[in-house]
C-alpha cells in the first residue's frame, strides 16, 4: 500500500480544493467575527468601508437592535450570509485602516497627556524641551498655565489648568 502522505491539498473532480470540516468552521467563524467588527463601527466609520447597500442596511439594523435580544443574533447571521456572497478583501482592508487610524489617535492622545504631565511636574525644563520641538508654542502662556496647574494641585482643587494645558497642546500639536 503506497499511501501518499504529502501536504498537497485534496482536489475534487473540478480541480477545486476540498476543505476539511475544521477549515469550513474556521472560515465561518472568521466571517462571523468580520460581521461583529462591522457592527462595532459608527455610520460615519462605515462610510469609510466599501459595503454593498444590502450589507450596510443589515449592519445599521443590527446597531438598532438590543444586543441582548435573539433578533440581534439572527441579524448577525444575516450579515454573515451576506458577507459569504461578497469579496471580503476590500472590507477587511477598510476595517484595518480604521483600526490603524484609531491606534494612531490613541497614541497621539497619550503623547499629549504625557507632555502635559511633564509640563506640570517639571516646569520650565519641560516647557523648553517642548519649545525646542514645537517653536510655534507660546512660552509665556505655557508657563502661566503650568504655575496655575501647580497651585491647583497643591490646593487639591480640580485640575482645570492642567486640562487647559492639554487642550492647548491638542490645538497646536498635529497628529
Amino acid at each position: 500500500m503506497n499511501a501518499d502522505h504529502s501536504n498537497e491539498p485534496l482536489l475534487d473532480e473540478n480541480g477545486e480544493i476540498i476543505k476539511s470540516k475544521t477549515q469550513l468552521k474556521q472560515e465561518a467563524e472568521d466571517i462571523k467575527q468580520l460581521g461583529v467588527a462591522l457592527v462595532e463601527f459608527s455610520n460615519a466609520q462605515l462610510d469609510e468601508i466599501p459595503l454593498s447597500d444590502e450589507l450596510r442596511e443589515a449592519v445599521q439594523l443590527a446597531n438598532r437592535i438590543n444586543r441582548k435580544k435573539d433578533g440581534f443574533r439572527r441579524q448577525l447571521q444575516l450579515i454573515g450570509k451576506i458577507l459569504r456572497q461578497v469579496e471580503l478583501a476590500p472590507i477587511e482592508d477598510g476595517i484595518q485602516r480604521l483600526r490603524a487610524h484609531h491606534l494612531r489617535s490613541n497614541d497621539h492622545f497619550h503623547q499629549l497627556e504625557q507632555l502635559r504631565d511633564d509640563i506640570v511636574s517639571q516646569g520650565d525644563s519641560a516647557i523648553q524641551s517642548l519649545l525646542d520641538e514645537y517653536p510655534d508654542l507660546d512660552r509665556q502662556k505655557l508657563r502661566q498655565m503650568q504655575r496655575q496647574a501647580v497651585k491647583q494641585k497643591e490646593a487639591e482643587k480640580p485640575p482645570k489648568a492642567a486640562r487647559e494645558i492639554f487642550q492647548y497642546l491638542k490645538q497646536h500639536i498635529e497628529e
